[in-house]
């Protein structure tokens, strides 16, 4: 074909594909977010004792989803109550295959709407509010705040700032990913110089599964077949802080920002001077955020870096109580109980006037209150010790450090472990509290 006949076809398909791309309706299928009239109670996925003392006192009907291990406690303490075995399913959607059995026994105690307590039962919560609106959408909305790779496109696509990833199935597609992000930067991944790259896990919650990845020796070395598949993310310097967002109606009621002392270990409510000085611009990005997933109704976990050079950039965002004890830091300092707005800004049913009643505005907080998680430094312990001059500090509130019931503790490998109580300050004075959660927490409360 000549060359000119090409260029004239190239130029009529083009113009067609135009036509079709205008005539369509682009972007995100927007999800029916209402509550169907028919269920009265609400279902919590999940067992949170200040979530279940936080809907008594509501007085919302309602019935708790979780494990036959809390059976017997909530028959003791008269909480409605409904076993069921979640499993480990391989894949989501056996999560709403198996759905489908328990959605047939809310219905038939009157359940209307599903929320959420934890990480790994979002899906579930999705599918069974999927099944009682009978819109799958609903399902697959849910998936956005689990699957780490479906998020940060959906960021992405909504405008905001993420780093370079890629979905990887192997170490070879590490390795490629972490010698192209290097060369990108015009250094090479041999070196010692070289930038991190980090490996996550795709749907699991907090650091468990993260892996920081310095070399082509770390691959081998943290990485194992079961690690698999997962996401590789380019490496964000700055502070990372979390929000804790209260929404209604795609509107954003309450905003909280949490300060990450020592990540993994230490947070502070609110964030000191340097970091609250962002609210104005966090605020903007968690507004963006909310249009780009199409939230209308809940409780937001985001996470954002704030880069050396002052832009902005998303982590990732949950749609669940944060963990880190964060919920009883907020309701120190602002006194309202976040576990009762949680419920009543994922419930639809709830009103303007409910909310208005129940979360305050944004005004001036009551000191700063900060805790730290207590791990375990060595493998045996039989006590617990902790320092006179911490507990006799103006600004020390508590602690939940127990005696442990064995001697020696379980290695684990997943995230942090588990932490073993936590200890918790409340004071006017952000430096201060800064400092002792920088001071002790490093210290061996168990000896």
């Amino acid at each position: 074909m000549p060359v000119s006949n090409r260029e004239a076809n190239f130029k009529l398909n083009n113009q067609n594909d135009r036509e079709r791309v205008n005539s369509r309706k682009l972007g995100p299928l927007q999800i029916n977010h209402e509550r169907p009239q028919k269920g009265a109670k609400v279902a919590l996925i999940g067992w949170s004792i200040p979530t279940i003392e936080a809907i008594q006192q509501i007085k919302r009907p309602y019935i708790v989803i979780s494990h036959e291990g809390y059976k017997e406690y909530a028959e003791q303490h008269e909480i409605p109550f409904l076993s069921w075995d979640f499993g480990k399913p391989n894949h989501y959607q056996e999560v709403y295959e198996r759905s489908a059995e328990l959605f047939d026994q809310l219905v038939s105690i009157d359940v209307g709407h599903t929320i959420s307590v934890f990480e790994e039962l979002v899906e579930w919560a999705g599918a069974l509010n999927a099944r009682l609106r009978e819109d799958p959408a609903v399902f697959d909305h849910s998936i956005l705040f689990r699957d780490k790779a479906m998020m940060k496109r959906r960021a992405h696509l909504g405008g905001l700032k993420v780093g370079v990833f890629e979905e990887v199935e192997n170490k070879e597609e590490v390795r490629r990913f972490f010698k192209r992000v290097n060369y990108s930067l015009l250094k090479n991944h041999q070196n010692e110089d070289a930038d991190p790259i980090h490996f996550k896990a795709l749907n699991k919650a907090g650091a468990a599964g993260h892996r920081m990845i310095f070399s082509e020796e770390d691959i081998e070395n943290k990485l194992a077949e079961q690690s698999f598949p997962g996401l590789v993310e380019s490496h964000l310097s700055g502070m990372e802080i979390s929000c804790e967002v209260f929404i209604y109606k795609g509107e954003i009621l309450f905003l909280n920002m949490t300060e990450y002392v020592k990540l993994g270990y230490s947070s502070m409510v609110p964030p000191s001077e340097a970091i609250e000085h962002y609210r104005p611009y966090i605020h903007k990005e968690v507004e963006k955020l909310i249009q780009a997933f199409d939230i209308q109704f809940g409780m937001i976990h985001p996470e954002f870096f704030i880069t050396d050079t002052e832009e902005i950039y998303f982590g990732e965002v949950a749609y669940r109580i944060p963990g880190g004890h964060i919920f009883e830091l907020i309701q120190k300092v602002y006194g309202f109980n976040p576990f009762g707005a949680h419920i009543l800004c994922c419930d639809p049913h709830t009103t303007l006037e409910e909310l208005e009643k129940f979360l305050p505005k944004e005004v001036k907080p009551n000191g700063h209150a900060g805790s730290f998680l207590v791990y375990p430094r060595k493998k045996n312990a039989t006590r617990v010790q902790v320092p006179r001059d911490l507990e006799e500090h103006p600004s020390f509130e508590r602690h939940t450090l127990y005696k442990p019931t064995t001697a020696k503790f379980q290695d684990t490998d997943e995230g942090y472990g588990n932490h073993l109580g936590t200890v918790f300050f409340h004071g006017e004075d952000s430096g201060e509290i800064s400092q002792l959660l920088t001071d002790y927490v490093d210290y061996d409360f168990y000896v």
